[in-house]
């Protein structure tokens, strides 16, 4: 039981980076590919009916872990305290940014609020890149299984890091190109014209960074918590996702050359998908590992809710889960095909 909600978890943080991933992507791309205000509204209308539903796989994560793992939710949401409140603001902002653009007919106030929704995105892009490598790279638990971080210290990776050293801000920059490039490729499917032309363009830039950013990535890691590699020596199924992350960097490359846009977004989702798994694969049975002592590491058998409490939670989010997916089917269907800006609103 305890597995199975650490998958269930894993699989909604994997649903949250894809689906709001694009919209991310999309902001951050906001200001830089848009270049006159029926562009950026075209920009908007193609992630404005989604954009806000896809946050709901954040929250449920939250929930998820509040429910399943309390003590990893309480340590976490303490010791990363500062880093979650801006994460709050920032959300709140891209919202602002996104609603406030056109409740006056001024071109100040406008590029205004294009500009504050598009620095949310690409700083929440950055914040919950370096979070993934907090968390990849192990924080400072004490035997109690809490922890605090600075902001940064002396900028390298040890027992007692900063939130911010050379191995989180590289697992940033890796997030911001693909969620970029994800975004972009989002954004190809849903629109036509010259801001589709300059996206494609724009791809073609965007992924050979990409591949040498993960080539370095994985090589850092490595590097930074030997352990992580113990899952794959002692089970060599594992090597399915590297294959797999290769095979969609390959997609990603053939199928934007080819104008094929569903596939190339789709190689987008596996890429993004196959280096989560191959994340959670590599941190099991550990839900945050110490950078310490690796006695103090919050895992499945220290961190867990009660095995009654575990079966009867499940039954509830499978209810959920159904209702939200139906609800997302639903979204995505009323709304597929090409996008166009009208002369007046979004």
């Amino acid at each position: 039981m305890q597995t199975l909600w650490f998958i269930l978890v894993a699989l909604m943080l994997t649903a949250y980076v894809v689906l709001d991933g694009f919209d991310l992507g999309a902001g951050a791309l906001h200001l830089f590919v848009a270049r006159n205000d029926q562009e950026r509204r075209m920009l908007l209308r193609a992630i404005g009916p989604v954009w806000d539903g896809n946050e709901v796989w954040l929250l449920a994560a939250g929930g998820t872990l509040f429910y399943a793992f309390p003590l990893l939710y309480a340590s976490s949401f303490s010791g990363f305290y500062l880093p979650l409140n801006m994460v709050l603001w920032l959300l709140v902002f891209r919202a602002i940014g996104i609603e406030f653009r056109l409740h006056l007919d001024s071109r100040v106030w406008r590029d205004f609020f294009d500009a504050v929704f598009s620095l949310a995105s690409l700083l929440l892009i950055v914040l919950f890149g370096a979070a993934f490598g907090n968390v990849m790279r192990g924080v400072p638990l004490g035997p109690d299984h809490y922890f605090f971080v600075s902001l940064w210290t002396n900028f390298l990776p040890g027992p007692q890091p900063g939130a911010l050293d050379w191995y989180t801000v590289l697992a940033a920059v890796v997030c911001v190109v693909a969620l970029s490039l994800h975004g972009a490729l989002y954004v190809i499917l849903k629109t036509e014209g010259p801001l589709n032309t300059r996206l494609r363009d724009l791809v073609q830039w965007l992924w050979p960074a990409l591949i040498v950013l993960t080539i370095a990535s994985l090589i850092a890691t490595v590097f930074v918590r030997r352990q992580l590699l113990d899952n794959y020596r002692a089970d060599p199924v594992g090597w399915i996702i590297p294959v797999a992350v290769i095979a969609a960097l390959i997609g990603i490359f053939y199928f934007n050359r080819a104008r094929q846009e569903r596939n190339a977004f789709l190689a987008s989702c596996l890429y993004l998908i196959a280096m989560l798994c191959g994340a959670a694969f590599a941190l099991y049975p550990a839900l945050l590992p110490a950078s310490g002592d690796p006695a103090n590491s919050i895992t499945l058998q220290n961190a867990s809710a009660g095995a009654s409490s575990l079966s009867i939670g499940l039954v509830w989010w499978s209810i959920g889960m159904a209702i939200a997916v139906a609800y997302f089917i639903l979204v995505y269907s009323m709304f597929k095909g090409k996008v166009a800006a009208s002369e007046t609103g979004h």
